[in-house]
């Protein structure tokens, strides 16, 4: 019984060990946070160091309650190395996430805030950590994509430069009058409040297709209004040319009629 009520105390003592060393940790946490803010870090770094920070003293606060329990602390720490040498070859990839991670911070190819593509995914950087980082969607939704991931693919950032080309792409039928859809395009270009002046709006003919001529406009936008300026001259152009008579090809569809040949006799 006495066993039991020495051990049970132990026990007791250790959970509060860890459930107030986790509090600490939080506190010791916010108060970094803090310090990082005043120090006008960049939000990346500052980012990765919280999290570092967490990882480390979180795991010197499980060492502590366990040795309350009476595991020898040097036993425990070469067994945590053994175990931790096992798990990293186990899991190797996820610990070269955390090199990748320190490759991104020192290369700087993106910060927090920075609207970027990355192996496919578009989006807002919000966080990055140990192993992953995390991109904010446009509709809400959040990306997480591993370090070594994004170290391995081809990162474009769009927030590197204040403006943006768009490409916008319009086919116009053959019988329709090309030179008057390039002057409607180009104006309404030239209109659009989003569009910035210089460079100068163009539009010109990409190809000449099986069915259309094909034409691409470019021009220049402040990153911000990439989408809304997108949007606005689709649909401009699309009223204008109904105005103007001018039609947008569709591919064709060619339907076959099949007749059975039937047998007189038969019924």
């Amino acid at each position: 019984m006495a066993l039991l009520a020495k051990y049970g105390l132990r026990l007791l003592f250790s959970l509060l060990i860890f459930l107030i060393g986790k509090w600490v940790v939080g506190r010791i946490c916010l108060i970094l946070q803090r310090v990082i803010i005043r120090a006008k870090v960049d939000k990346l770094i500052a980012s990765f160091i919280i999290n570092a920070a967490k990882t480390i003293l979180l795991i010197i606060v499980i060492i502590a309650a366990l040795a309350n329990l009476g595991i020898e602390t040097t036993s425990f720490i070469a067994m945590f190395g053994a175990i931790g040498l096992g798990i990293g070859m186990t899991f190797k990839d996820s610990f070269s996430n955390v090199g990748a991670g320190i490759l991104i911070l020192f290369f700087r190819p993106f910060k927090i805030g920075d609207s970027v593509e990355i192996g496919g995914s578009s989006g807002v950087v919000s966080e990055l950590n140990l192993f992953n980082m995390c991109i904010a969607t446009s509709d809400g939704k959040s990306i997480i994509i591993p370090n070594k991931q994004v170290i391995n693919s081809k990162i474009i950032n769009f927030s590197i430069t204040p403006t943006r080309r768009i490409d916008l792409s319009f086919s116009v039928d053959y019988k329709d009058d090309l030179k008057l859809a390039k002057e409607l395009i180009l104006n309404l270009a030239i209109k659009n409040e989003l569009i910035l002046k210089d460079p100068i709006p163009s539009v010109s003919v990409s190809a000449l297709g099986e069915h259309s001529v094909d034409l691409v406009a470019k021009f220049w936008v402040l990153n911000e209004n990439y989408t809304s300026a997108q949007s606005s001259m689709l649909e401009s152009v699309k009223i204008a040319f109904d105005e103007s008579g001018i039609s947008i090809p569709y591919p064709k569809i060619i339907t076959h009629h099949i007749y059975e040949k039937r047998d007189d006799n038969e019924q």
